[in-house]
């Protein structure tokens, strides 16, 4: 399981032109789930996301998690994370995403895991085409992994 998390001011995913979730101060985080992930991958990716210090303190060093500044999360499915463009070719193979059926259940455990220790969790349409629109903080981005 691959995670694009980035740090924000605001942010907002529409589906449809209608807004389907929306944060303020917190992380956006884009979700990759592959063939091979686990219950035990979502467990251990949550307990890095919402520990993890990337916030500034009062000494405007990144020393704060999500739930020290008491922030918002918005969780949205990207299959692309898994994309693969080191063939000859030019256009991504996206074989290690897991399929549909595998990753919703995960997709879904995720944001239920992350809703047990943060008040504010958003998130977009599994399978949609979304529009997203933030306002990066620092920028700050980080990929997190579980392999």
């Amino acid at each position: 399981m691959r995670l694009l998390i980035q740090r924000v001011k605001n942010a907002e995913v529409s589906v449809d032109n209608k807004i389907v979730g929306k944060i303020n101060n917190g992380l956006l985080v884009f979700v990759g789930i592959k063939n091979s992930d686990t219950q035990e991958d979502v467990d251990y990716l949550v307990k890095k996301l919402i520990n993890l210090r990337i916030f500034n303190d009062y000494n405007n060093k990144m020393n704060l998690s999500l739930q020290d500044i008491n922030g918002e999360l918005l969780v949205i499915s990207q299959f692309t994370l898994y994309g693969n463009c080191k063939k000859s070719g030019n256009r991504p193979s996206f074989s290690e995403a897991a399929k549909p059926n595998i990753a919703i259940s995960l997709y879904e455990y995720f944001i239920n895991e992350c809703k047990k220790l943060i008040p504010v969790v958003e998130r977009g349409i599994f399978g949609a085409e979304m529009q997203v629109n933030l306002l990066n903080d620092g920028p700050v981005t980080i990929i997190l992994d579980s392999e």
